[in-house]
């Protein structure tokens, strides 16, 4: 619901984002995986960004979080990547959730963007994780194998169809 109401507030003042990262996953998953941070992806105006995010009665601390008093979430504005590794994305998924839209990764992407943490920074949460969200949704598996190979680690393709066939044969 937090990430669609922050989606919609900037959409609404002509700021295009999208929802990456470990919230995805906690959509995806049905929160079999919980993520408190929601990462927002924007090429929007930073200064903007902030004075929308302060109307809807979040802080900004030192680290560059927004925070809001009644809430355990996290709000972050990462990147401007719109790629995952060195593929870009070109297709995005939306979720309408008490009239308000949220963009999000695919669940194709979201797995790419997991495996891609695995590839680059050894992360295991990350190989989980994807295989949580293709465990829970259909994904383009040869898409996903083809951006393994181009990231450098076919390995990483192997494995995520290890865990995610040890997942489905065990019923998690």
């Amino acid at each position: 619901m937090l990430g669609a109401i922050v989606c919609q507030a900037l959409a609404d003042a002509g700021i295009d984002c999208f929802l990456s990262g470990g919230a995805v996953v906690s959509i995806y998953s049905r929160n079999r995986y919980e993520s408190y941070d929601l990462d927002f992806v924007s090429f929007g105006d930073r200064k903007k960004i902030k004075r929308i995010m302060e109307e809807l009665g979040f802080f900004q601390d030192k680290s560059r979080l927004f925070r809001h008093p009644n809430s355990v979430y996290m709000v972050e504005f990462p990147g401007t990547a719109v790629q995952i590794g060195d593929e870009p994305i070109h297709e995005f998924a939306e979720r309408r959730v008490n009239g308000k839209t949220l963009k999000l990764l695919t669940p194709t992407d979201c797995v790419k963007d997991r495996l891609a943490a695995y590839i680059h920074w050894g992360d295991r949460q990350g190989l989980e994780q994807a295989a949580l969200v293709a465990s829970e949704h259909p994904c383009l598996l040869k898409a996903i194998e083809e951006f393994c190979s181009r990231e450098g680690r076919a390995k990483a393709y192997v494995e995520f169809v290890s865990r995610l066939t040890e997942m489905k044969r065990n019923g998690s």
